[in-house]
């Protein structure tokens, strides 16, 4: 542990060095690049020192103690304070998400359920869009397929940090753990006789790539266009300004009809085109390592769930880490971090049992 802390505070050294030179600062990108780094770094070398000064706290208040008792009165507290350190040090060297500091892509689909199901993924939009709010994110929608009754079918957005996030506050870092499929329990507003339906929505999140980083061979993409619609199939333009992408080699299809501009659709479509199949890369780098974690639900079915938010008793129930709370109207306003946190607990906690194990 120390020797990888050691080394993790040379580089922060260096970084430093680096963009406190007036010659990096002409190639805007690698200054980019430098400070998420350093960013990054920040409180593990923060943590470091602060194990190096208890440390050696501890060694001073031990050896004065053998002349001057009063010392030892002091040591028990040392002790405490030096394990919480090295605690701390210790979670911040486990391993991290490369893709942690990303801003994102996130698309919410109707699934089972019909119209009650599109409804329930309005909610959801509007959940993550307060969330984003909160978290001073900025957000943009993409492109949406709104139901007859005012939810979604589908919609794509965006949702991008301001300035340099801390790291761990990162779009990415948070609302990865949202792909899935959530369930909702509630009485539709079609339901006469007051009957409480189960319906369900899909949530896909994706770290969004720039664009050297997928790079796309015209000679792979179809790409159509076609007239956009609005809810029930009526005509909203006149023009065929919808655009629809298909990746040949993957087979992966994306279609945009939120902007009034052809031009502007294709290269929205095309934005989250490159996300998907950095998603994809990602996915299969996962499964080819020993140590492959599962992948975000991709089917909109019920059986496939990783929450249910269940209206009659303003519950929200977390499937995989176990969270429960009965503040759903909360939750859905946009209070979503006691939630997201127990899930960065959950994979922390794996993260470290497998550096353990290893």
């Amino acid at each position: 542990m120390l020797e990888s802390a050691a080394a993790l505070v040379e580089e922060h050294a260096a970084l430093e060095a680096q963009l406190a030179d007036p010659a990096v600062f002409g190639d805007q990108d690698k200054v980019r690049q430098l400070n998420k780094r350093y960013a990054a770094l920040a409180p593990t070398v923060a943590a470091y020192h602060a194990w190096h000064a208890a440390r050696d706290d501890l060694a001073a208040a031990r050896e004065l103690a053998t002349e001057d008792a009063s010392f030892a009165d002091e040591v028990p507290a040392m002790e405490q304070s030096l394990a919480a350190a090295e605690e701390k040090l210790r979670r911040l060297l486990v391993p991290r998400d490369p893709d942690d500091d990303r801003d994102v892509i996130l698309e919410v689909k109707a699934g089972e359920g019909g119209d009650e199901s599109a409804l329930f993924a309005g909610d959801l939009l509007r959940m993550y869009l307060r969330y984003a709010e909160r978290r001073g994110w900025r957000t943009e929608v993409i492109d949406a397929t709104e139901s007859d009754l005012g939810g979604y079918k589908d919609v794509q957005v965006a949702i991008k940090a301001k300035g340099t996030p801390e790291p761990g506050d990162a779009p990415w870092a948070r609302l990865k753990y949202e792909g899935g499929v959530h369930r909702v329990q509630r009485v539709p507003v079609t339901e006469s006789q007051g009957r409480i339906h189960t319906s369900a929505a899909g949530v896909w999140v994706m770290p969004e790539a720039e664009e050297v980083e997928v790079e796309l061979d015209p000679n792979d993409l179809k790409i159509d266009v076609y007239r956009s619609s609005g809810p029930g199939g009526q005509s909203v333009n006149t023009t065929d300004s919808a655009v629809r992408i298909t990746h040949l080699p993957t087979g992966v299809v994306v279609s945009c009809q939120n902007e009034k501009s052809q031009l502007q659709n294709k290269e929205s479509a095309m934005r989250v085109l490159r996300a998907r199949l950095h998603q994809l890369a990602m996915d299969e780098a996962a499964a080819a390592s020993a140590e492959a974690r599962k992948s975000q639900v991709r089917t909109v079915d019920r059986s496939e769930r990783i929450r249910t938010y269940n209206f009659p008793e303003n519950r929200i129930s977390d499937h995989r880490t176990g969270f429960k709370a009965y503040n759903l109207d909360t939750v859905l306003d946009g209070e979503l971090d006691p939630v997201v946190q127990s899930a960065v607990d959950a994979d922390e906690a794996a993260r470290m049992a497998a550096v353990a194990e290893g």
